[in-house]
Parts: C-alpha cells; sequence; structure tokens
C-alpha cells in the first residue's frame, strides 16, 4: 500500500461526515419550528395593529396599550432564534466569542419577553374563556424565566459553567411553552373540552412538559465528573464553587 492511499485513509477518518456535522442541528432546529407558529400569530398581530392587514380579528385590548405586546412579539422572536443556536455544540466550540455575546443579547432580551409577558398580565383584561388559573400561572411562569435568567448569569459571572447551562435551558423551556401550548390545548380540548379551568390546565401542561424536558436534557447531557490526584470532583466539573 502506497503512503498516498495510507494519507488519504487518514484523512477520511478524521474528516467528519454529513452525520456528525448535522448531529448538533436537530434540536435547534425542532425549536424555531415549534416557536415558529406562536410568532406567526404575534406578527398578525403586529399587522392588524398597524393596519397592514385584517388577518386577525381586532382586539381592543391590544389597541388601547400596543406597546407591551410589540415588544414580547419582537423580543421574542430574537430570543427563539439566537437562544436556540446557542446549544449548537459547533458553533460554542469554534465561536466561543460570539457564544458570549450572543448570550449577552439573549439574556437581555429573554428578561423582555418574561417582563413584557408580565406587563400583559397585569394590564390587560383577561382574554373571555380564561380564569383565575391562568393568571396566576402567566405571573409564576414570568417570573419563573426572569429569575433563571438572573441565576444563568450569576452562575456563569463565577465561573460555573454547567448551572449557568442549567438555568438558561430552563428560562428556554419557559418561553418555548408558547409552542407547545398549541398541543396541549387542542389535545385537551378533544379530550375534556374547552374554557374556564380545563383551558388553564391545557396551558399549564405545556409550561410542566417542557421543563421536564428541560431537565431530562440538563442531565442527560451533563459531563461526566472528573476526578483530581486525591478521588475528589474537580470544581469544573461538577458545576460547584465557593
Amino acid at each position: 500500500m502506497t503512503d498516498d492511499v495510507v494519507g488519504r485513509r487518514r484523512i477520511a477518518r478524521r474528516r467528519p461526515g454529513r452525520r456528525a456535522r448535522s448531529a448538533g442541528w436537530g434540536g435547534p432546529v425542532a425549536m424555531i419550528g415549534l416557536s415558529a407558529v406562536p410568532l406567526a400569530a404575534g406578527a398578525l398581530r403586529l399587522a392588524q395593529l398597524g393596519g397592514v392587514a385584517q388577518v386577525v380579528p381586532a382586539d381592543r385590548r391590544f389597541a388601547d396599550a400596543p406597546a407591551p405586546l410589540v415588544l414580547h412579539v419582537v423580543g421574542a422572536a430574537v430570543y427563539a432564534v439566537v437562544g436556540a443556536l446557542q446549544v449548537v455544540p459547533g458553533l460554542r466550540r469554534r465561536h466561543p466569542a460570539w457564544h458570549c455575546r450572543a448570550g449577552r443579547v439573549v439574556t437581555g432580551v429573554g428578561v423582555l419577553v418574561a417582563g413584557s409577558a408580565l406587563w400583559m398580565t397585569l394590564l390587560y383584561a383577561a382574554k373571555p374563556g380564561t380564569g383565575d388559573l391562568l393568571y396566576v400561572l402567566r405571573l409564576a411562569f414570568g417570573s419563573a424565566m426572569v429569575a433563571c435568567l438572573v441565576l444563568g448569569i450569576t452562575a456563569i459571572r463565577r465561573g460555573d459553567v454547567p448551572h449557568h447551562r442549567a438555568w438558561m435551558i430552563r428560562a428556554y423551556a419557559i418561553a418555548l411553552a408558547a409552542g407547545t401550548q398549541m398541543f396541549t390545548e387542542g389535545i385537551g380540548g378533544a379530550l375534556f373540552g374547552t374554557g374556564g379551568a380545563k383551558g388553564d390546565l391545557a396551558k399549564a401542561a405545556g409550561w410542566v412538559i417542557n421543563l421536564a424536558v428541560a431537565e431530562w436534557v440538563i442531565r442527560r447531557t451533563a459531563p461526566a465528573p472528573t476526578t483530581r490526584r486525591g478521588g475528589r470532583p474537580s470544581v469544573a466539573a461538577t458545576g460547584l464553587s465557593s
């Protein structure tokens, strides 16, 4: 066997295949796809408010105070796309500086999304067919999303990457519930009916499912702990810091 053939075989073994190169994109694409329908609905609402199109029925709640809705829809679009790109392994490895800058954007926009959601919950009258349970849930999960973002930033400032990653995943899962709720409301409505507490519980299921999946992802992809010479787990591996 010639040296040229041996060299080509070594290069072929080192070169990642198409499946390996695309392996890290499945999750982000699915996340963006899940957010596409609620984002499209928000865009149509903004078009209706701007007088560009009348595809959706007018809603006086938004017409009288459009600012929080505009901030929420625009912020959610940025958060959904840039936040999904943050979990692509190849982008993090090849462009760490971009990952850090995008992370600052995602955090700021995430606070804007959660804050505008809380603003709308407190400002707007309840949508017909929803109850007090949904009002409480929106306040609880909006506040939880802000808390997750703050904890994520606090963790990365002290060099605690595992906990930073976990809190940011939880925050994204809460924000992505609008997409999951399309399915939980549809299935729940078909099985149990709609309106009142049934509809509120169907929306609650969207948040619960997303957070359950987030916890599964956090544990499944957590780095294996490495040990020091004394046999104890290292601080960097476990995510613990003093």
